[in-house]
């Protein structure tokens, strides 16, 4: 199955939709650079990183009942 038909499919626009990918991690400690200790900000991508095509919707707050 194509992209375009599985979208359609799901009745998904894609000027409504975002590209994200999933399973990468972001190192948050400066290092020296090399493989073991990268760059702050450096990204891996695992090997079982995926896409996700998403529609993004606000997030509402569960509301104490009254």
């Amino acid at each position: 199955m194509k992209l375009e038909e599985a979208l359609e499919a799901l009745q998904l626009n894609l000027d409504d939709c975002e590209v994200v990918i999933g399973g990468t991690q972001i190192y948050e400690i400066e290092g020296a650079g090399t493989k073991w200790a990268p760059v702050l900000g450096t990204r891996k991508y695992n090997k079982d990183a995926f896409i996700v095509i998403r529609r993004p919707q606000p997030v509402i707050s569960s509301q104490p009942a009254a």
